[in-house]
């Protein structure tokens, strides 16, 4: 009798959890996962109560209810962000709880009138001489489809725990398919402890575009890291610091060499929110980093001193109109804006005074604008623009000074899961010696989550 009871109990915990509505903070969001409980224990069946089947299944659509706001309290939107789960498995208490989720995404573009050699759209990339072959170009892709897992622990100690896995296939050469992990962390208290996208960059600051890269003075750099974050004055203001692992791309030349770095990279923020749910932002980063190298010369190892200043942001104007927007400067900080990562800028040989390297000046700045018609289709457009400046000269003629990259794209959500973009793009590259070539793009996109 017990056990059939218990199977009564059962049927009505999965009613009640695949048909749980939401509740509490954020309800707006339209967010309804099926969450299904994977513990029932056999001596908590509430016998002194009238009716325990009721009572148990009572007790466990609140355990679906409370896994539904860890989901929407955790999650982190912004570019190149996944949707909520919708699967997620929690136990009867809801001291544990896990989701499997993801997309795939398929892109199709077509390169004319100039091409980027990349599969993304990257200024920096755009061959400077016109021939037969960089004229047209056809790309289909799906190695930006994600795969993630999030699992999420209440305890007494610690709070909320968070742990998040998460990785695409863009681990090998191109068009290989191989698979890449992302981000691997756990934070709690909020300390964040593994890899993640850096400190440095702002993930509301810009529009979501179907070209993977984004606006060339944006930035979505990943690092290992330690982090620690803290919200105060009614959640209007945030504050965070780490010490993240560095990348380090510079020209050498031939009396230096690359050595094992030995400092981590600072990153530090200062942000201001407001509006309902805290929609709208402004940011100031910063970021101090110092890059080791051997001098050949005179056989010693010695250090630059990089460093970068960032505001950016975004703001809702009404429903309708949401405005992005970013500004960096530094120096020797290549990995912080997307057209310059890996491209031997963090430092170069001095012109004429060969043993010796000094860091490069750089800016960059982005503003977009997105239109929101309703909840499901919406257009944007905007403006990147990135520069290397001349510092005691510049090491090489063929050297990158500076990029454009204009868009405007549409996206129409055709279900809550199912999402179809059209996408127009346009970028140039300059050399430090005049020399400039351009770029066009048409992108399509249809991305389905799950």
């Amino acid at each position: 009798m017990k056990t059939f009871r218990l199977l009564i109990v059962a049927l009505l915990v999965a009613s009640s959890a695949a048909a749980q509505n939401n509740t509490g903070k954020g309800t707006n969001d339209e967010y309804s996962p099926t969450v299904y409980l994977i513990s029932v224990n056999e001596t908590e069946t509430v016998e002194d109560c009238g009716c325990p089947a009721l009572a148990a299944a009572e007790l466990n659509r609140l355990a679906a209810a409370g896994a539904i706001q860890d989901y929407r309290d955790t999650h982190r939107a912004g570019f190149q962000q996944a949707e909520k789960p919708q699967f997620i498995f929690t136990t009867k208490n809801n001291k544990f709880s896990f989701a499997v989720g993801g997309y795939i995404n398929m892109r199709v573009g077509y390169d004319f009138e100039g091409i980027v050699d990349n599969i993304d759209f990257i200024p920096a990339d755009i061959p400077m001489t016109r021939n037969y072959a960089t004229d047209q170009k056809l790309m289909m892709d799906a190695t930006t489809s994600r795969l993630y897992l999030k699992a999420i622990a209440n305890t007494r100690a610690l709070g909320r725990v968070v742990v998040y896995v998460d990785g695409d296939f863009r681990g090998g050469a191109r068009n290989s398919y191989t698979p890449r992990l992302r981000s691997a962390y756990v934070s709690f208290l909020g300390f964040t402890l593994g890899r993640d996208i850096s400190t440095f960059t702002d993930l509301l600051a810009a529009p979501n575009t179907i070209d993977f890269q984004g606006p060339n003075a944006y930035n979505l750099h990943f690092a290992t890291m330690v982090r620690w974050e803290k919200s105060f004055w009614n959640d209007c203001m945030k504050f965070g610091v780490a010490a993240e692992m560095p990348k380090v791309s510079g020209t050498y030349g031939e009396y230096a060499a690359p050595v094992p770095q030995r400092m981590p990279d600072f990153p530090v923020y200062l942000q201001v929110m407001w509006g309902p749910d805290r929609q709208s932002h402004i940011r100031a980063s910063a970021v101090f980093r110092n890059m080791y190298e051997r001098n050949l010369d005179k056989n010693y190892t010695t250090s630059q001193f990089g460093w970068g200043v960032q505001a950016s942001g975004h703001i809702r104007v009404a429903r309708v109109l949401d405005l992005f927007f970013n500004g960096v400067y530094g120096e020797g900080i290549t990995p912080y804006i997307q057209d310059l990562a890996g491209a031997g800028l963090d430092f170069t040989p001095v012109p004429g005074w060969p043993t010796h390297l000094q860091t490069m000046p750089m800016y960059g700045w982005q503003a977009a604008a997105q239109i929101n018609l309703s909840r499901r289709v919406s257009f944007s457009g905007g403006y990147s623009t990135v520069e290397v400046c001349k510092k005691n000269g510049f090491y090489s003629n063929d050297e990158y000074r500076t990029g454009e990259y204009i868009f405007g794209n549409m996206f129409v959500k055709i279900t809550p899961r199912c999402k179809f973009g059209v996408e127009y793009l346009y970028g140039t590259r300059e050399n430090m010696d005049g020399l400039k070539n351009h770029a066009n793009r048409a992108n399509m996109m249809v991305q389905y989550n799950f």
